[in-house]
């Protein structure tokens, strides 16, 4: 098993609020460090280093929890080099292994098994030029999922432009909009006068008020 420490700002179970496992438990590692500032970001409080633990420590606390469901998120846990043993091992003991990332690091390393949710970043976040395009191809339309978090119609209209460019299947896209700042409402019915078959998807997390 590879040596060294792997950085955590927590570690919780929770229900999980997005994405394609949405509505079922799910313990959740979230480490710590990110390379990005978006204007909406909730979790800036993971930008610290938080605290050391190696690999069995993780997969230790993780045992902790009668649960086959473990999402890796951040922060942006592509920066730590350990993430990929991580998950590898996560993967060796039958787990559903999630990866919430913010798609400009490159996905290449990352297994196929992972359940990978790319967050592609609209320019209401001030952080859509870092977007990595080429990790479409490291997706899998069986499994995987592309997000954008909107504040804006120019929001919109920019997650659309990208699914068109990048051929995407409708299958994979979720569109979110940020926490208190635009209705929920507004996007379904940008969705259905475009006739545009994707998903909208609410923060479950946020409207149970669970970490």
């Amino acid at each position: 098993m590879a040596t060294g420490k792997i950085y955590l700002t927590e570690i919780f179970y929770s229900i999980q609020g997005e994405g394609p496992d949405a509505g079922y438990p799910c313990v959740f590692l979230r480490l710590s460090g990110c390379d990005l500032r978006c204007r909406w970001c909730d979790t800036t409080y993971s930008f610290s280093q938080g605290k050391g633990y190696t690999l069995e420590e993780v997969l230790e606390e993780v045992g902790k929890y009668s649960c086959e469901r473990v999402e890796i998120t951040g922060g942006e846990p592509l920066l730590q080099r350990l993430v990929i043993p991580l998950m590898e091992q996560l993967l060796k003991q039958g787990k559903r292994v999630l990866l919430e990332t913010g798609g400009h690091r490159s996905l290449a390393e990352v297994p196929s098994e992972v359940v990978k949710i790319m967050d592609v970043k609209c320019p209401g976040s001030g952080m859509s030029d870092k977007n990595n395009y080429e990790n479409f191809q490291y997706l899998s339309p069986s499994q995987d999922a592309v997000k954008f978090v909107l504040a804006s119609f120019e929001d919109y209209q920019f997650a659309r432009e990208v699914a068109k460019t990048y051929r995407l299947p409708s299958s994979m896209i979720y569109l979110s909009p940020v926490w208190g700042e635009l209705s929920p409402k507004t996007i379904a019915e940008w969705v259905l006068k475009d006739q545009w078959d994707v998903r909208l998807q609410l923060q479950l997390h946020k409207i149970l008020e669970l970490p």
